[in-house]
């Protein structure tokens, strides 16, 4: 029987190969990843933890398969958790974005998070490790940026169906370099390794598409996303992004 866990990824935890660790069965393990990332379709708040165990099905080990039974012991405790969604919302969108410099330890490829508020319901949401490899952090934080741009361009599209016509959408960020990188056309050392495509932000900014505004660390939403969180922080957030009990709402 397994017991319940606070969170669903320890704070202390490192997820790495483990060459030398006990193999487990492959297609169980896989089989168990499917079933979780399907769930991650209503239970955001175990995406990050299980797109982490996700990157490791190649060579599942005992030690692997123990931070996906931390993931089960978690929903077990939370089987009444949902999100919820309140009636006469205005359409309006806010964004979010942010990026875990180097989290992966593998690889050294950052972490990126990104989600869309509708008024205060939250709609869309990602957590992926991104392509390439960013050298300094705030090309990490410009490549997050740059995905958040084409995920808005897509739900503007889809809200113009509905002849639903948007102001500039606002993206809180929590970088200033980043946010002048998208602002300033001039290229320096800070984006010469930065590939073409990611600057089609600034076009989109220029188009009134979105526009992006600092916010300080401590009210970023996406950091659950990104990263594992102690208890404290990661119910604040799970506060706040909508994501609640049935108890909470009696």
């Amino acid at each position: 029987l397994l017991k319940e866990a606070a969170t669903p990824m320890a704070t202390n935890r490192y997820l790495s190969v483990d060459e030398k660790g006990k193999s487990i069965d492959q297609t169980k393990y896989r089989g168990i990843i499917g079933s979780l990332l399907y769930l991650t379709a209503s239970r955001l708040d175990i995406m990050f933890s299980v797109c982490m165990c996700e990157r490791y099905q190649f060579s599942p080990k005992e030690s692997i398969f123990s931070a996906v039974t931390r993931i089960m012991k978690y929903l077990r405790g939370t089987l009444d958790v949902g999100l919820w969604y309140t009636k006469g919302v205005e359409i309006s969108l806010l964004g979010y974005s942010d990026s875990y410099f180097v989290e992966c330890k593998l690889d050294r490829k950052s972490t990126s998070g990104t989600c869309h508020m509708l008024d205060n319901d939250l709609v869309s949401w990602n957590s992926k490790k991104q392509a390439c490899v960013a050298l300094p952090m705030t090309e990490a934080e410009y490549i997050v940026v740059r995905s958040y741009c084409a995920q808005i361009l897509w739900l503007k599209q889809l809200l113009f169906g509905f002849e639903l016509h948007l102001e500039p959408i606002p993206l809180r960020h929590d970088n200033t370099t980043a946010i002048s990188l998208t602002k300033n056309p001039i290229m320096h050392s800070r984006t010469k390794h930065i590939e073409i495509r990611h600057h089609l932000i600034r076009d989109h900014i220029h188009k009134g598409d979105f526009d992006i505004e600092f916010l300080d660390t401590n009210s970023q939403l996406v950091e659950i996303f990104t990263k594992s969180l102690a208890t404290d922080r990661f119910y604040h957030l799970h506060n706040e992004l909508g994501i609640l009990s049935e108890s909470n709402l009696t």
